[in-house]
């Protein structure tokens, strides 16, 4: 019986990891890199302090961010900073640091969709 629970739990696990694919070294339409995250593609830009998540589609198209909610865990070193993301125009969420990010620092994405689905994605 113990056996059996493993494999169960083991499957399950696999499921939900294959339900969100990597898009590892993927570059998005505007350079950034891409995680699939909630249902879409979503791109990260860094310039100085300012995080932007850009939503695309399957075909690198902009999808709409209405409805959509997130932040972004920012680490560098010891620092450690959350950063709440806005929507902001059609296909994009953004928030400011309150430093200048570094280009080493790792940014992990928490984002809601407007059916309630979430999910998190690391650059």
């Amino acid at each position: 019986m113990k056996a059996f629970m493993i494999t169960v739990i083991a499957l399950v696990w696999a499921g939900a990891a294959v339900a969100q694919h990597s898009h590892d070294n993927a570059k998005g339409p505007n350079g950034g890199k891409m995680q699939d995250v909630a249902g879409v593609h979503a791109e990260l830009l860094i310039s100085g302090n300012v995080v932007t998540i850009n939503l695309v589609d399957e075909a690198n198209k902009p999808t709409s961010a209405k409805g959509f909610s997130g932040s972004v865990l920012i680490v560098s070193g010891a620092t450690r900073e959350t950063v709440q993301l806005a929507v902001e125009g059609d296909s994009s969420l953004k928030g400011a640091a309150k430093a200048d990010i570094p280009a080493a620092a790792q940014v992990t994405l928490v984002l809601k969709n407007a059916a309630g689905k979430s999910g998190q994605a690391k650059f």
